[in-house]
């Protein structure tokens, strides 16, 4: 069950959790170009049914026009760094002041859009101790500075002082498998800890089960396994911070091509 909150700045959350009083590791799930819609909420409450305590900000809440055209994708709204860097303090505040939350077991989740926004919160703070980026973030435009983002997600990297797991497919039209060679470069050059998979012939938003043209359900249920694992070990404690661990899954054909990468409905 989803509870929905509304924080200082006026910024919507809706809040999923355990049928437990034990403190559990709290997770801030970030939405895709679409806003909160109905997937988005879905994988909260498996988050919640996983054990995790799932917390999902508005950040499109300054957006003030047709929320209808939004969720279909017909218009977009972009993010500035600056904002998402106070949303999320906002979020992880009201997170970790939640009684029921270890207050030191923070994951953040970015999905697609959101992709960045993991990157840029653990680059910038010390209050997360896990991080996901699902087929988002290291596009070619997130390597480059551009209005409202005045930086290469490159020097983001730099600063993370958490493990992070990436997870993508072969067919994205958006994210390159040279993206994300790019990115795991740029991880092992900075020293971090990282896992990173890519799903055979899995195209942008394959865990989206809203969107028939995209979902894949083989793909979707190992990486929700994966991610859960990963969360799991990072925020439980079993994560070995002693050590950089680094570990790539790649399954693409020798013959990828990158410019026959469509996007589906």
């Amino acid at each position: 069950m989803l509870d929905e909150r509304r924080l200082a700045s006026e910024m919507t959350l809706w809040e999923a959790r355990p049928d437990t009083r034990e403190k559990r590791p709290g997770v801030l799930l970030l939405h895709e170009r679409y806003g909160i819609d109905r997937h988005t909420k879905d994988l909260a409450e498996k988050l919640a049914a996983d054990g995790f305590v799932a917390c999902l900000p508005d950040l499109f809440h300054r957006f003030d026009g047709d929320r209808e055209v939004l969720g279909r994708g017909e218009i977009r709204v972009d993010l500035c760094d600056d904002e998402s860097l106070s949303d999320l303090d906002e979020a992880v505040t009201f997170l970790r002041s939640r009684p029921y939350v270890a207050a030191d077991e923070i994951g953040i989740i970015g999905v697609c859009q959101t992709g960045r926004e993991p990157l840029l919160f653990a680059g910038h703070r010390r209050d997360v101790a896990a991080i996901v980026v699902m087929y988002g973030g290291v596009g070619a435009r997130d390597w480059v500075p551009g209005d409202g983002r005045p930086s290469s997600v490159a020097s983001f990297i730099e600063n993370i002082d958490c493990p992070v797991l990436g997870l993508f497919g072969e067919d994205d039209h958006l994210i390159s498998i040279e993206n994300v060679q790019r990115f795991r470069t740029e991880l092992e050059q900075a020293n971090k800890s990282y896992r990173i998979r890519i799903f055979r012939g899995a195209p942008h938003g394959w865990l989206n089960d809203t969107m028939p043209g995209r979902y894949r359900p083989e793909a979707a249920e190992a990486a929700w396994s994966e991610l859960t694992s990963f969360l799991h070990g990072a925020l439980d404690g079993g994560w070995d911070r002693e050590h950089v661990v680094w570990e790539f899954e790649s399954d693409v054909s020798p013959d990828y091509d990158f410019s026959k990468n469509v996007r589906l409905a």
